[in-house]
């Protein structure tokens, strides 16, 4: 069996594991949370980025709850976010008060449409809020000259593409604020949750540094500069990211190497009703190698068949979900929205995948279609 998700993501990390609890456990003058391990991997992963400012925080979801409070977006203000993605893009502005308001995703790349998204700023849009999907970055060049022009507020999500490079630029960098999730299958997971928010602008760094600590700003306990919440990252999860990050790029380079692989063997079969992630390097991110696929459950069966494990993101877009449908505009449509939540196909693409495992899993589908 070829699991989708993988078992033993940290089964070669497990003694690191142990040693970094025991040392935890037994030191007398460590801090379990917002500590020494926390700020050295701050520092960590700023040089790696060049982003001014690295918040830890302690998920994806908080790193984009804490951004979107950090502008002060509340009741009255609306903010545009991808029809299809995981649900925080919207939830993290729905819970603040605010209004989400649904662009629709171009339907290659399954990432926010900048055509659609501009046509929706009006004069209550406050922020856009592109978020990078399975293999592909968004296009962030002309979300940022849109958001430049049109006055808005740029927040990227990059919860999945921590370490993807486009244009020279690294993914979190493009906007005012940019967030990634350490949650255990991405591409720098962990063995928990976790998160960070980067930005250059050194006043919404102190905001969202004092917002992810009930309000605290770090220095004096028990003065409450704002309204926060509880959003601290620990020190053993901070301890094992820093163990973890000198291998972080040739797991990247390895989830590459499978994709290339991938597109490659599957670039013809475009007239048999599959279409690959357009192939490359820049802009990619590989955290998940999702196909579009017109026969996706027959696929889907044939490979369960052959034991290779299969994934559907998504299959409901987020303004027809139950909980989102009340505010999403009416009368309003996504069709390509629609379109790849019914056709979305992901496969193992996990580093640890030995070359015989990938040859495996592309001869598999190959032989679907033929």
């Amino acid at each position: 069996m070829i699991p989708f998700f993988p078992p033993d993501l940290f089964e070669v990390d497990r003694k690191a594991m142990l040693d970094i609890l025991y040392q935890l456990g037994t030191s007398q003058d460590e801090k379990l949370i917002l500590g020494k391990a926390t700020a050295e991997l701050e520092r960590a992963i700023a040089e790696q980025t060049g982003a001014r400012h690295v918040i830890a925080c302690a998920s994806g979801t908080g790193a984009l709850t804490l951004s979107v409070h950090a502008l002060d977006i509340g009741p009255g203000d609306e903010v545009v976010v991808p029809a299809f993605c995981c649900q925080p893009v919207a939830s993290t502005v729905a819970n603040l008060g605010a209004t989400v308001v649904f662009a629709d995703v171009d339907p290659l790349t399954m990432v926010m449409d900048p055509g659609h998204t501009e046509s929706l700023i009006g004069d209550r849009t406050r922020a856009i809020m592109p978020a990078h999907v399975f293999s592909i970055m968004a296009d962030m060049p002309r979300f940022r000259e849109i958001a430049e022009r049109r006055s808005v507020a740029l927040i990227e999500d990059a919860a999945v593409a921590q370490g993807a490079v486009l244009d020279g630029l690294q993914a979190g960098r493009w906007g005012d604020l940019g967030v990634v999730s350490f949650f255990q299958v991405k591409a720098f997971g962990t063995a928990g949750e976790g998160g960070m928010v980067f930005t250059d602008d050194t006043g919404l760094a102190t905001a969202v540094r004092q917002l992810r600590n009930h309000g605290q700003d770090g220095v004096n306990r028990f003065l409450h500069h704002r309204v926060g919440y509880n959003s601290r990252l620990d020190e053993a999860i901070a301890r094992f990211q820093l163990h973890r990050l000198p291998g972080f790029a040739g797991r990247l380079e390895r989830r590459a190497q499978i994709a290339d692989y991938y597109s490659e063997r599957f670039s013809g079969l475009a007239d048999r009703g599959l279409t690959p992630p357009p192939a490359g390097r820049n802009g990619r991110c590989y955290y998940v190698y999702s196909l579009l696929v017109e026969r996706r459950e027959d696929l889907r069966a044939y490979l369960t068949e052959r034991e290779i494990g299969t994934h559907i993101y998504y299959p409901v877009p987020l303004p027809r979900q139950p909980a989102f449908s009340a505010i999403a505009a009416p009368g309003r449509s996504w069709p390509n929205a629609e379109l790849v939540s019914a056709r979305n196909l992901a496969i193992p693409i996990w580093p640890h995948l030995s070359d015989a495992q990938v040859e495996y899993i592309a001869d598999s589908v190959c032989e679907f279609f033929e």
